[in-house]
């Protein structure tokens, strides 16, 4: 079966699929096409992480839809799955016609270190939206480090292979990059899912900050079109501070949220004065005939490491 791609207005035939893998996981330098956003991309490495689904607790719906304190929604009241994630490189050809950010992933470096380091284009995809291909370009996927960190070799399968650089950056950075636990939840057919990542900590004057990224992807499993118009977040620290944050839209947008083009994904940071805390919330989200309705995000911890003063990108 050919694969194809709606690229600058035009279809242009890039490679062929390949069969799916539902037990095994996929080899690093496998090409993927994302089954929800469309992107070609490449596999760098996986990761096991433990999926914390409040679908399946059957008291959810009988909660308030925003509590004080959710303790039910925390990792010791529910049994995470573990599921297979993916470290991928996004081919930013296809960045300005998808329904999500370019991901960046971002992290501190060392406390003595003011800076703020991003790598773009970089994503965690999950092995169900995997849909692998073979290519027909020379060099298929269009990113800054793809060279850098594969390697082809066209005797095996798949063609591209991790490189010592790979290898190298996954081992130093690997508590930026790691990802351990997925939160997800469902309300009135809008799927929330939130992957938070420990960014590192800065200390100013004596006082100690700590900072987190929090992946979100919101999904309309559902047949109307809904539009996201607020969100409503609660931040606690374990140092004993309660914030209420509440605002129009998610990063400067209201998305709609249609059968055709059914998620959106984003991220966004959070500072704590103490080394851990966590956060949940909700969206108001207003259907078509006008009627709105609020959907949970999913509580979910904020876990500080320690930092390593051996960071580079």
């Amino acid at each position: 079966m050919l694969l194809i791609k709606f690229f600058f207005f035009r279809l242009a035939e890039v490679g062929k699929f390949e069969d799916l893998k539902v037990q095994d996981k996929y080899e690093p330098g496998q090409l993927f096409l994302h089954r929800i956003f469309g992107y070609r991309g490449a596999i760098l490495f996986p990761w096991m992480a433990k999926l914390y689904d409040r679908d399946l607790l059957s008291s959810t719906n009988d909660k308030p839809i925003l509590e004080e304190f959710p303790s039910s929604g925390l990792q010791n009241e529910l049994t995470g799955d573990v599921t297979t994630y993916y470290q991928t490189l996004i081919d930013q050809r296809d960045c300005p016609f998808i329904r999500a950010q370019p991901e960046a992933v971002t992290f501190l470096g060392s406390k003595t270190d003011t800076s703020l380091y991003a790598v773009p284009g970089l994503d965690y995809v999950n092995h169900e939206d995997i849909l692998p291909y073979m290519s027909n370009e020379e060099n298929p996927i269009q990113h800054e480090l793809f060279d850098k960190f594969l390697i082809k070799d066209s005797t095996k399968v798949p063609t591209f292979s991790p490189s010592s650089s790979l290898h190298i950056w996954h081992e130093k950075n690997f508590r930026w990059l790691e990802l351990s636990d997925v939160h997800r939840e469902t309300t009135d057919d809008i799927r929330v899912t939130v992957i938070p990542f420990y960014m590192g900590s800065r200390s100013i004057q004596h006082n100690e900050s700590f900072w987190w990224r929090y992946s979100i992807r919101l999904e309309n499993l559902g047949t109307q079109s809904i539009q996201l118009r607020e969100r409503h977040w609660r931040i606690f620290s374990l140092s004993g501070t309660l914030e209420t944050v509440r605002g129009r839209g998610i990063v400067g947008q209201e998305p709609v949220l249609s059968p055709n083009q059914s998620a959106f994904q984003y991220s966004s940071h959070v500072s704590l004065q103490s080394s851990s805390g966590h956060m949940w919330g909700t969206y108001r989200m207003e259907r078509s005939d006008g009627t709105m309705f609020d959907v949970r995000i999913p509580p979910f911890s904020l876990e500080s490491k320690a930092d390593d003063e051996n960071v580079t990108t």
